[in-house]
């Protein structure tokens, strides 16, 4: 049984004359492109990483809460522990919310260890605009 040729297969697709509009010519690709806006988004990323670092998560800041107490219509103690560089300083933004979830109470405090000390114990006062339901540290950061 004689084998009957294949017919070749075009590489690219034909299209008949006059359809489909006109056809473009391949454009020249421009590699250092690609590689200006790679550099760009790192650079960018790297800023916001770096901020949100600087404002929530240095390991060297810590600070837990311990207890809240002494809760009326006008204040909360909130009770908290520190853990700064040996003889640091940091500044915790505290705040007091209310059933509802709203903010009564914000306030930045300055706390300062001994020489040679890391971890701190604070007690503060928060005075509310209403009757808070809790007292916590949203974050602590180095002191200025």
């Amino acid at each position: 049984m004689p084998e009957t040729p294949a017919t070749p297969v075009p590489t690219a697709p034909v299209f008949p004359p006059g359809r489909y509009g006109r056809r473009r010519a391949p454009r020249r690709r421009r590699p250092w492109v690609s590689a200006l806006l790679a550099v760009a988004l790192v650079a960018a990323l790297g800023a916001v990483s770096y901020r949100l670092y600087r404002q929530y998560g240095d390991p060297n800041y810590d600070a837990q809460v311990i207890t809240y107490t002494e809760i009326t219509d006008t204040q909360v103690v909130v009770d908290f522990r520190v853990t700064v560089p040996a003889g640091g300083s940091a500044v915790c933004v505290l705040r007091a919310r209310s059933r509802d979830g709203a903010e009564v109470a914000r306030e930045q405090v300055r706390v300062t260890a001994e020489p040679g000390q890391r971890h701190l114990t604070v007690r503060h006062r928060l005075v509310t605009t209403g009757r808070p339901l809790l007292g916590e540290v949203l974050r602590c950061h180095p002191a200025d």
